[in-house]
């Protein structure tokens, strides 16, 4: 299994935008609102690396209103 955690920072106004499209997204297990540094976080969860990965480059990073994205990915050790 493979479990992600993406940070984005959003166009001023545009969070719940985001926040509504990113629970439309399939491999999108939870996301928060956040303060500070990041506007939002989601966690993305898939059966392997390369779902988790496209996941996040095709789907959750193309939404409108994402300005930028940091990626945390998860390891099974």
């Amino acid at each position: 299994m493979a479990i992600g955690f993406v940070l984005m920072t959003t166009v001023p106004g545009m969070e719940a935008t985001v926040r509504d499209a990113l629970a439309e997204v399939d491999l999108v297990t939870d996301h928060w609102m956040l303060f500070g540094e990041y506007d939002l976080i989601a966690r993305v969860q898939a059966d392997e690396e390369f779902a988790l990965t496209r996941c996040i480059v095709e789907e959750i990073r193309q939404l409108p209103g994402i300005l930028e994205t940091k990626t945390l990915i998860g390891a099974e050790l």
